[in-house]
């Protein structure tokens, strides 16, 4: 038997996350002393390893209970997670390729074509995964499901390209303390939506003002653009408001 200290060491975890687990009957200690001690038994411990696992594959702490809840084969289990971790690792190196192929490119000073920059997405699986936080939120704050919507690879780089190129015009401008008013301001907003109308996703002055809001009152969009800049999100929304205005 583990009390919980010797399973967390064990597990490199926390013991908060442990009685976390057990409090969403995740991971069930075999016995609770008199004292309060929670201790653990070798399935226990192979349970919680199981979980792991499957939390490290970036799997629901729900779905995790739903899958061990049920008649598994351990071996069985394993292996799957084993070639799920494999597929996960093969699109990582791709990703760090790309980095490195980055950071040499800073180092000698020379320009990286925004083609090599996107290169470590190159299918529709790695696309889905490096969407996937940001599907749950929206499915789960507004109940807005994007998960089965189709994705064109070379489509969502164009517009990964343009997104990025726009965030940080715009923050440029913010950093150098032009008015949110300002003609080169302006001119850099609707060369964007010009850019959305052209892939076949027309954002109206109106639609880019109220997306703009929305980044204010969503923490998951919010905290994202303020950790590229502080301000960022706010500024982004009175540009958006004045060129709905300038535009009337």
């Amino acid at each position: 038997m583990y009390t919980v200290h010797e399973v967390a060491k064990l597990a490199h975890t926390t013991v908060k996350t442990l009685h976390h687990y057990h409090k969403i009957g995740l991971l069930i200690p075999k016995q609770t002393t008199e004292a309060g001690y929670r201790l653990y038994g070798n399935k226990g411990v192979e349970r919680l390893q199981q979980i792991l696992f499957y939390k490290e594959l970036d799997f629901p702490l729900k779905e995790i209970k739903k899958l061990l809840d049920g008649e598994i084969d351990r071996e069985t289990t394993l292996i799957q997670q084993k070639n799920l971790l494999e597929q996960k690792i093969d699109r990582f190196k791709g990703l760090i390729k790309t980095i490195n192929t980055s950071i040499k490119s800073v180092k000698e000073g020379v320009e990286l074509d925004m083609e090599s920059m996107f290169k470590g997405f190159e299918t529709e699986e790695e696309w889905q995964e490096a969407l996937k936080d940001q599907k749950e939120h929206l499915k789960k704050e507004y109940d807005f499901d994007l998960s089965n919507q189709p994705i064109n690879v070379e489509s969502m780089n164009d517009s990964a390209r343009e997104a990025q190129s726009f965030n940080e015009d715009m923050i440029w401008f913010l950093q150098e303390g032009f008015s949110v008013n300002d003609p080169k301001v302006l001119e850099r907003v609707k060369k964007h939506l010009l850019f959305l109308e052209k892939i076949g996703h027309p954002s109206t002055p109106q639609d880019f003002l109220n997306q703009t809001e929305l980044f204010i009152v969503d923490d998951f969009h919010r905290n994202m653009l303020e950790e590229w800049q502080v301000g960022y999100t706010y500024f982004l929304n009175k540009v958006a408001a004045n060129y709905l205005e300038n535009t009337k």
